[in-house]
């Protein structure tokens, strides 16, 4: 199908995992909250029928956010920073634990929401997906104004929707009036609404890539659209370069896939601030756990069992590196799993600041994953930082 023909939607739910705990916490509405922490965490019912929630100020640990309200992010407090610098930004900002299972609930819920209009989904994560509505016969905003109203009506929340020829203008589209917004574009509006935006709005251009273009004096989707791909394929490699310039221009041809066979599923974070093997331990073994914990929820949510275990490290230099291990036989326990990184982990040097860090599972198989592995201890071995 032509691009011009092409309806792609990007659906992105609105500050998703705090919009869920402001269903269970409607007092909250408006107020400054950060999500992290552990359910030691919870609030606390009083008897006059109130409850007391804690507070960043009250926070003693090293924890990482995992998000926050808009109301917390205009005071400077975004995902994947350190929950106790975040007490210094919004000390009187309200703490509440994750609660993984109530979001994928809500997600299943606004995933079958819209599968009911259009069912051309590609999901791409707990709080987002690509719809194709290219088939469909309503115009654009009849349709992201029912899937919005579908939305809301199976779930309570709000969600931000863009829609666009392809899945990079959609996914760019759909962040640009948040929240609950609509954003429609063609193809003749890109020069208009896409190139004054920055680089780092395409998504697939990182911090090491929009530092890069920044030092060549292009800051700009717009100026990286003028750029010559000659001089980009020179600086980035021929693929990535070639890449950056179709990007520029709005060019997307990748289809929406509704389904496919995972090779791997995996489970990773960038942390806010550079992270040391050795003064920061204590942090990168809670957030290496927790990587592992989620990594064998994923795999028996999925219906998958992995043999192959493998980790990943991006130090403050931008180099990466990959370990794996395959075990004797698959798994989806997080004990296991988390025994396996750990090992992947001895594999590496640990010498330079760590800026990101993950887990995957690979070598799947598909299986019916034995009841006991829900509740598996997930092992607090000792992490080979030092």
């Amino acid at each position: 199908m032509a691009a011009s023909c092409r309806r792609i939607a990007h659906l992105d739910m609105d500050a998703f995992y705090a919009s869920v705990e402001l269903l269970r916490y409607p007092e909250l509405r408006g107020a400054a909250v950060v999500i992290a922490g552990k359910r030691s965490h919870q609030p606390a019912a009083l008897a006059d029928g109130t409850r007391k929630f804690f507070r960043l100020r009250d926070y003693v640990g090293r924890g990482v956010v995992t998000t926050s309200t808009y109301e917390a992010r205009a005071l400077g407090v975004f995902s994947g920073m350190g929950v106790m610098q975040a007490a210094r930004l919004a000390p009187e900002a309200i703490l509440l634990p994750v609660d993984f299972d109530a979001y994928r609930h809500y997600s299943r819920l606004f995933k079958a929401a819209v599968a009911g209009i259009a069912p051309q989904i590609e999901d791409r994560g707990i709080d987002e997906i690509y719809v194709d509505l290219s088939e469909l016969t309503d115009d654009s905003m009849a349709l992201a104004l029912d899937i919005k109203r579908a939305v809301r009506a199976a779930t309570g929340l709000s969600c931000s929707v863009g829609i666009a020829p392809n899945k990079l203008l959609s996914k760019i589209c759909s962040d640009l009036d948040k929240p609950d917004g609509v954003t429609i574009i063609g193809m003749a509006d890109v020069p208009s609404r896409i190139w004054p935006l920055p680089v780092g709005k395409i998504n697939g251009v990182g911090p090491k890539a929009t530092e890069k273009l920044a030092a060549l004096g292009i800051g700009t989707i717009g100026e990286l659209a003028r750029a010559e791909p000659a001089m980009l394929q020179a600086r980035f490699g021929r693929s990535y370069g070639a890449w950056l310039h179709e990007a520029a221009q709005g060019s997307d041809e990748r289809p929406v896939v509704t389904w496919s066979e995972p090779k791997s599923i995996s489970r990773e974070t960038t942390f806010e601030r550079d992270l040391h093997p050795r003064h920061d331990r204590p942090l990168l073994s809670e957030v290496f756990t927790a990587l592992c914990t989620q990594l064998a929820d994923d795999l028996r949510r999925k219906g998958y069992l992995g043999r192959t275990i493998g980790i990943k490290l991006r130090y403050d230099d931008f180099r990466t590196v990959t370990r794996d291990a395959t075990l004797p036989l698959p798994t989806a326990d997080p004990a296991a799993i988390r025994q396996a990184a750990g090992e992947c982990l001895r594999r590496v040097p640990l010498e330079r600041r760590l800026r990101l860090l993950g887990v995957r599972a690979s070598n799947l198989t598909a299986a019916a994953v034995p009841s006991f592995l829900a509740a598996a201890d997930s092992a607090q071995a000792e992490l080979p930082f030092a």
